[in-house]
């Protein structure tokens, strides 16, 4: 009798062939562009929540590494590179600074016009 496990998701490379290694079937199929880019999305979306989830530094950084390969598939779609990402985000920094001085902002005062 033959048992699925259905996944529905987006997956490094490699994965099938390490299906088959263990003895089981992979079932697949290459996404085109539109489905691609959502489903990097979706692995973005994916991978953060394992970064919030992480419970060692060891996984911290296991989890991190992940987030840059999807953060590297999203740019080499958009015909860019992770040196165009970390430009942007340096001409960010400068305008708008990092957040080395761990600044929290809890609220805003609005003046009231006279």
């Amino acid at each position: 009798m033959e048992k699925a496990k259905v996944y529905d998701k987006l997956v490094r490379d490699k994965i099938p062939e390490v299906i088959e290694r263990n003895g089981e079937t992979a079932i697949t199929r290459i996404l085109d562009e539109n489905e691609y880019r959502r489903e990097l999305l979706w692995k973005l979306q994916e991978e953060v929540n394992e970064v919030l989830n992480a419970t060692s530094k060891e996984q911290l950084i296991e989890e991190l590494a992940d987030v840059l390969e999807v953060l590297k598939s999203i740019a080499k779609l958009e015909n860019k590179t992770m040196a165009d990402v970390i430009e942007v985000a340096q001409q960010k920094r400068l305008v708008k600074g990092g957040f080395d001085q761990r600044i929290y902002l809890e609220k805003t005062i609005i003046k009231e016009k006279k």
